[in-house]
């Protein structure tokens, strides 16, 4: 209680309220210090832990409480931080783990056969896989909450630890189910000892895994659509031998490759994980082999599809696109059923009258003409560039809207991480293009040649030239409604086709089926001349924007891919039933030659 005069009531409740605030002070920022602290050295603990993974053999990935329950495959212990191998599935805790990467070993990528010629199992006790079995008993492994049972790296069998003395075969391992897709350690043993490095010692060395071996290499674009790459890359590690899996943000395809020249020819396959972007990517570097005299070698490719778009997926029987929705064993289940067709691939050649306006990822080609290393004047205004078309080249809105996306994308690149943001901002574009119209007047601006025949255009905003089937993130473009008869398209007949739109509402009422294009033909060669101003332009979603040109499509060369005809790839079941437009296999019906006229 305050007393000494008037004042004191005052000097008291003042000093009741500094106290009150220096302890609400104090509340408050004493938690925020410790957590800071607590994230400072979570921070410190998971860079030392990186740089420990770095330099370690096995492939390590961090792992908490908070992650499915795990135990260390040291001290048998509940692991609250640790790390597991997504190789050959090992744990351990933060204190254990530099004992368990000196003590116990990962898969071995090449190793000789036993001195019995027979293929050993590679056992790692503990953190066994839900839902999995006995291989002797038939009663399901793991159940207990401790570390117990074993499972093989490469078979990927269960036995109990009291069946594993009991198992008939237990130095004998098979491979697994996916004997036909992993390359075999000791294949690539032999393969190192080989001193006449050709394919028919290659073909040799393969007829001991039968004829049905089809080695699968995965190669993965851990930046796709929601970024899923990373933990495929892990699952499919844990399956495969881990030298057939690539990080395309660590190895460029051109080297990834390579690993088929030293496997039979005409045997392997290639699951491209991402989007339309790396499946081009790949597809360039498979085009670069034949340059280095390695056709035989040439492999056959399948896409998992990450990214935003992903119609060649679509095409091709894969889906619209990937979120975990199958197990990654199915996936490889999928591409042991798969067929083998081919699908045309298109040279877009750009002569520029003037300066380009943004530049594309792609360089820049001198046309011939040389003279003491400079061009002449008419040949130096005119550069030629020259990419690879496997979907679709278009000019007009659907480019515009590329264009701007592609801008931000690189500006702000963490915030395009997921598949639907990226479609809600294709949206927000479209519905701007609707009101400001770009685009508009582009038969005044653009000649379109089919075949060397000049083609007389409607008012249209955009131009679309198709290789496949679906456009635009699931749509059937040169289908449109179904409700007229087309000709029909296949993927393997060197032709292309070719509509028009009105602009980014037609765009939209297409891609609901409430509207068709503008049909302008079908031809072997496309011409298109941009007389004036500046115009978006995209191939296979690779936007820029362009000035006066020139551009030829042509046709490059053919490329073997993997189609997938067991599911459907879209919900229009009704319709296609009624009319198949698409059939990129082999037996579709023939096309008309030429370029062919057609009122949407």
């Amino acid at each position: 209680m305050c007393r000494g005069g008037d004042e004191a009531p005052d000097d008291c409740g003042s000093r009741e309220e500094w106290t009150l605030l220096f302890w609400t002070s104090l509340a408050v920022i004493v938690p925020v210090i410790i957590t800071l602290w607590c994230s400072a050295q979570s921070s410190k603990r998971k860079t030392h832990m990186k740089d420990f993974f770095r330099k370690s053999k096995h492939g390590w990935r961090y792992t908490d409480l908070f992650n499915k329950p795990t135990y260390c495959c040291v001290c048998a212990q509940h692991i609250l931080r640790g790390a597991f191998c997504d190789c050959c599935g090992v744990c351990a805790d933060e204190q254990c783990l530099r004992r368990a990467d000196r003590s116990l070993s990962c898969k071995e990528i090449m190793a000789p056969f036993s001195p019995d010629g027979a293929v050993e199992h590679r056992w790692v006790r503990g953190n066994v896989p839900l839902a999995s079995y006995c291989a002797v008993c038939k009663q399901q492994c793991g159940t207990q909450p401790k570390l117990c049972d074993f499972r093989c790296v490469w078979c990927q069998t269960t036995v109990h630890d009291d069946c594993m003395d009991t198992q008939e075969d237990a130095g004998q391992c098979d491979l697994g189910e996916f004997h036909d897709l992993i390359i075999p350690p000791h294949y690539l043993y032999l393969v190192n000892k080989l001193r006449r490095r050709h394919p028919d010692e290659y073909s040799k060395l393969a007829a001991s895994y039968g004829s049905g071996w089809t080695p699968v290499l995965v190669l993965a674009n851990t930046r796709s659509g929601n970024n899923m790459g990373e933990a495929l890359l892990g699952e499919f590690r844990t399956l495969l031998n881990p030298v057939q899996v690539f990080d395309l943000s660590v190895l460029t395809p051109s080297k990834a490759l390579q690993l088929c020249t030293l496997l039979p020819p005409g045997s392997v396959r290639v699951l491209v994980c991402g989007g339309d972007g790396t499946v081009g990517w790949v597809l360039d570097a498979i085009d670069a082999m034949k340059l280095k005299g390695q056709d035989q070698f040439m492999p056959r490719v399948t896409i998992l599809p990450l990214g935003t778009g992903n119609d060649l997926s679509n095409t091709l029987g894969w889906g619209a696109g990937y979120a975990g929705e199958i197990p990654v064993e199915q996936v490889l289940r999928n591409i042991l059923d798969a067929e083998v067709v081919k699908m045309d691939r298109w040279k877009v050649q750009v002569a520029s009258k003037g300066l380009y306006f943004r530049k594309p990822k792609v360089s820049w080609i001198c046309r011939p003409g040389l003279v003491g290393g400079a061009l002449d004047s008419q040949e130096a205004a005119c550069p030629l560039q020259v990419l690879s078309m496997n979907n679709y080249f278009s000019v007009g809105p659907d480019a515009l809207m590329a264009l701007n996306f592609h801008a931000h994308r690189e500006k702000t690149p963490s915030f395009f991480s997921s598949r639907i943001i990226n479609k809600a901002v294709y949206f927000l574009y479209g519905t701007k293009d609707c009101l400001v119209q770009e685009c508009k007047d582009l038969d005044k601006r653009i000649e379109l040649d089919l075949d060397g025949e000049r083609v007389t255009l409607p008012s249209l905003e955009g131009i679309i030239v198709c290789n496949i089937g679906y456009w635009g993130g699931g749509c059937r473009l040169w289908e449109g409604m179904g409700d007229e008869p087309c000709p029909p398209t296949r993927l393997d007949d060197g032709l292309l086709e070719v509509v028009g739109v009105f602009g980014s509402f037609h765009c939209a009422q297409i891609q609901v089926k409430l509207a068709n294009p503008i049909r302008l033909g079908q031809a072997h060669t496309v011409r298109l001349v941009l007389k004036s101003s500046k115009m978006p332009m995209q191939v296979d979603g690779e936007p820029w924007a362009q000035g006066p040109c020139t551009i030829t499509i042509t046709h490059k060369t053919q490329t073997l891919m993997l189609y997938h005809s067991a599911e459907q790839t879209d919900d229009d079941d009704d319709e296609s039933s009624a009319s198949e437009t698409e059939s990129p296999t082999p037996h579709g019906s023939p096309k008309p030659q030429g370029p062919v006229s057609a009122q949407a």
